[in-house]
């Protein structure tokens, strides 16, 4: 089945999250398959740059990673087959790329229930479902 899933986790958003995550779980566990956790961080408009530190983006970074090894550490999957990514940059792009980059089989990516806003406006989830190269897998909350 899948060997390689890419779970997106967007941590403002823990709940959409969090409902991925055990779905992709349950599917690494039936195909023996490997988890990847991925947080992008969206690049900080340049307006912003004069009311923030200057290790700003770094910091970031960190508190991502560390949060992000807290979660996996709650997957009931062995350690081993768990890892995660920071990436900076656009969403869909840089999940995309990782998917690429990882070689993944399926993209495990959680997305609020449709409303008007979604319908207008468009969201990541529906972007990487059209523009991926494997499976993508939404889990509804």
């Amino acid at each position: 089945m899948f060997r390689n899933i890419l779970v997106p986790v967007d941590l403002a958003e823990m709940a959409i999250a969090k409902a991925a995550i055990e779905q992709a779980a349950e599917l690494a566990t039936q195909s023996g398959g490997a988890l990847r956790l991925l947080n992008v961080q969206t690049l900080l408009p340049a307006t912003f740059m004069d009311y923030v530190p200057a290790d700003f983006d770094a910091d970031m970074r960190i508190n991502a990673e560390l949060s992000l090894n807290h979660i996996a550490d709650k997957v009931p999957l062995p350690r081993d087959r768990i890892s995660t990514a920071v990436r900076i940059g656009g969403i869909y792009p840089e999940i995309l790329a990782e998917a690429d980059a990882r070689g993944s089989d399926l993209i495990v990516i959680g997305s609020h229930r449709p409303a008007m806003s979604t319908y207008l406006l468009g969201s990541n989830a529906k972007t990487v479902v059209r523009h991926a190269k494997c499976s993508v897998l939404v889990v509804r909350v």
